[in-house]
């Protein structure tokens, strides 16, 4: 396997664009959620970039997308490349380049993959990258992120009808924070205006459910892609 090159201060990493965003989060949520997989094929990662689920944005990028983002990837030691098989496999660096520990990674990823998100969101979407003891700890975690040079997330200023502030990453450069206000608030009045009367406990528990479903559902598309690719089917 080529080994990866030396890692890069978080200083001289360029902002990524939105799919070598995606693209990084897939690949370490898919070191954690199957492993038997992983390292992804270009199949596999690009069914990862395109779910429908646990995805925010949802986007549709071709292989060819994927692969030319890969490229750059590999140009930022964010990404390597692995040679024990005859269908490329892919891998991510993110611990290395940005050097920080397991828990900030597990938290960058689901903002990666999710956007922006209150610390107990990302508590109960990041549990299965990292148990978190409690809402402190991920604050806490959250807090050395933001307190970086360059910062690597951001806590935004808690919008009317939110109860929580949320948090975002800054992989992909500054985000607009005005922006954030009214779309939080909305979303919050939406919820109230349904005047569903579930508990916070039911809620997160069917979340929890339907993101196990959904990586299954990954692991097994992924899987069949890989027996395809060694079969040398296409799945086109």
């Amino acid at each position: 396997m080529n080994s990866p090159a030396d890692a890069s201060s978080p200083r001289a990493l360029r902002a990524l664009t939105p799919l070598e965003a995606r693209i990084v989060g897939v690949l370490v949520e898919k070191q954690h959620t199957v492993p038997d997989t992983y390292p992804l094929s270009l199949n596999a990662l690009t069914l990862g970039c395109n779910q429908k689920t646990a995805r925010t944005p949802v986007m549709n990028a071709s292989e060819a997308d994927v692969l030319a983002a890969i490229e750059d990837l590999k140009l930022l030691s964010l990404v390597f490349e692995g040679s024990s098989s005859r269908v490329p496999r892919f891998e991510h660096n993110l611990n290395r380049v940005l050097g920080v520990p397991s828990q900030a990674v597990a938290l960058l990823t689901v903002l990666l993959l999710r956007g922006a998100q209150t610390a107990a969101e990302l508590r109960l979407n990041s549990s299965r990258l990292h148990g978190f003891a409690d809402v402190s700890s991920v604050e806490g975690f959250l807090e050395e992120l933001a307190e970086r040079e360059p910062p690597l997330v951001i806590k935004l200023p808690r919008a009317p009808g939110e109860r929580e502030s949320r948090w975002i990453h800054l992989l992909c450069g500054e985000v607009n924070v005005a922006s954030f206000a009214g779309a939080g608030g909305a979303a919050s009045s939406a919820r109230e205006d349904a005047g569903e009367g579930v508990s916070l406990a039911d809620f997160e528990a069917v979340r929890a459910e339907q993101q196990r479903l959904a990586e299954e559902v990954a692991r097994l598309q992924a899987l069949v892609a890989r027996m395809a690719a060694e079969l040398g089917m296409s799945l086109d």
